[in-house]
C-alpha cells in the first residue's frame, strides 16, 4: 500500500467535514417569534388615533449573508410571528412601517432587528417592533 494514501484519506474527509457545514438559514430545530405593534396616527402624525396588535402585517427573514428576504411570514391577530426550523446563525428580521418623518419618497421604511441562533432546539424571542401605520 502506498504511504501517501492514509494522507490523502485523511485530507478527503476533512475537507468533506467542511463542505457539510450548514449555515444560517431553514433544516434546523430553532425558532425565532416576535411581536409588532402598531402606533395608529392621522395622516400627519400629529394625532394619535392608538397603539394596538400589529395584526396581518408581513414579516420578513434573511438568512446569514443573503442579500434578499429569504422567507415571508404574517402577524396573527396578537400581532405575534414566528419562523421555525432553523438552524444555529445570524438573521435578519424586518417590517415595513410609516415613515412618520414624511420625508421618504416611498413613505416607508424597515424596522429591522439583528438575531443570533446559538445553538440547535434553540427559541429566541426578537425585541417588540414598533410600526406607525
Amino acid at each position: 500500500m502506498n504511504k501517501t494514501f492514509p494522507f490523502l484519506l485523511m485530507i478527503l474527509l476533512s475537507l468533506s467535514a467542511f463542505s457539510c457545514s450548514k449555515d444560517a438559514g431553514e433544516g434546523g430545530n430553532s425558532t425565532i417569534f416576535g411581536k409588532i405593534i402598531t402606533y395608529d396616527y392621522n395622516a400627519e402624525f400629529t394625532n394619535l388615533k392608538g397603539i394596538y396588535p400589529a395584526a396581518d402585517e408581513d414579516v420578513f427573514i434573511i438568512y446569514g449573508g443573503d442579500h434578499s428576504f429569504s422567507q415571508r411570514v404574517r402577524t396573527s391577530y396578537e400581532g405575534i410571528y414566528e419562523f421555525k426550523y432553523l438552524r444555529p446563525g445570524d438573521y435578519t428580521i424586518y417590517a415595513y412601517s410609516k415613515d412618520s418623518t414624511l420625508t421618504l419618497a416611498s413613505g416607508i421604511y424597515p424596522i429591522i432587528k439583528n438575531v443570533t441562533i446559538a445553538k440547535k432546539q434553540e427559541t429566541v424571542e426578537v425585541e417588540t417592533m414598533k410600526i406607525f401605520r
